[in-house]
């Protein structure tokens, strides 16, 4: 039942992943990677120059972020990527 109104509610997660800790993120389904950069910090969003993306299913089958980069599975994608729920993204930016 959650998961419905979430959905319907237009509401989609993104995940973040470092060496200690993993986190999902609330985005509104139709956001830019620079609009979901700044649901972490506004500075995210300003400097945003581009995203590292995979979906988690692909990521957790591959066992790692350097498994995934080896193989070709990461894409990178620039400031007009719409963000698809269970992205894991990594964003880089200059601020």
């Amino acid at each position: 039942m959650v998961r419905s109104a979430y959905h319907l509610l237009g509401l989609r997660t993104f995940l973040t992943t470092g060496e200690q800790e993993s986190r999902a993120w609330t985005f509104r389904e139709g956001s830019t990677a620079p609009v979901c950069a700044g649901r972490i910090h506004g500075d995210f969003q300003r400097g945003f120059i581009r995203a590292e993306v995979i979906q988690w299913d692909e990521l957790l089958e591959l066992g790692s972020w350097n498994a995934a980069k080896e193989v070709g599975k990461m894409r990178v994608e620039g400031k007009d990527y719409i963000a698809q729920d269970g992205d894991v993204m990594e964003f880089r930016f200059n601020v």
